[in-house]
């Protein structure tokens, strides 16, 4: 069993398809609101572009994981079928480093420079895994979250603190409006 896409079995035997389930740790992910992930599945197809040096790969990555959600910070489960299509292009020469920034037009955003002519299974499902990942989790749209005072979950008990949100810089005014109630009651 093959664990990366070398571009050169692509060029002698013609277009590959792998499948591997992959054990990729929470860890390895880093981030913070990730706190397990179950076996990771890539199925991919690759084969040579339309462009000299051109390799398009198209797959799908499924996981499950549980998340910890940004409201009530307790953890749900989150299951991904993520669907991708990458165009890989040999990096051109005199071009930036794989770490310095390029901007990239719109009709560039599915391409990936190769240096190497290889490419590990496992970065690309962690790469989609990271995609896959909601930047702010939920375990349910309307979360009501935590209380800002007692920490309480809103979601499963309620609370006797005060939530109005009182700003300071409107001081003056609600002691102008205090003064007008007390010309009125009198």
């Amino acid at each position: 069993m093959q664990d990366t896409i070398v571009f050169d079995d692509i060029d002698k035997y013609g277009p590959q398809s792998y499948s591997r389930t992959l054990e990729i740790p929470a860890s390895e992910l880093d981030r913070e609101e990730l706190s397990a992930v179950g076996p990771t599945k890539i199925e991919v197809q690759a084969s040579k572009g339309d462009l000299p040096g051109e390799y398009v790969v198209d797959g799908t990555v499924t996981f499950s994981a549980d998340l910890e959600c940004s409201r009530c910070v307790e953890p749900y489960p989150f299951a991904s079928v993520s669907p991708f299509h990458l165009r890989y292009r040999a990096r051109p020469e005199g071009t930036p480093e794989e770490n310095e920034e390029v901007e990239i037009t719109d009709d560039e955003l599915d391409i990936e420079f190769y240096s190497e002519r290889l490419i590990p299974l496992r970065e690309l499902a962690t790469a989609q895994i990271q995609l896959s990942i909601p930047m702010k989790p939920l375990c349910d749209e309307n979360c009501l979250g935590l209380c800002p005072k007692c920490g309480a979950n809103k979601n499963r008990e309620t609370c006797e603190c005060d939530t109005s949100i009182v700003d300071e810089r409107w001081g003056a005014l609600r002691e102008f409006r205090q003064e007008l109630v007390k010309k009125k009651e009198s």
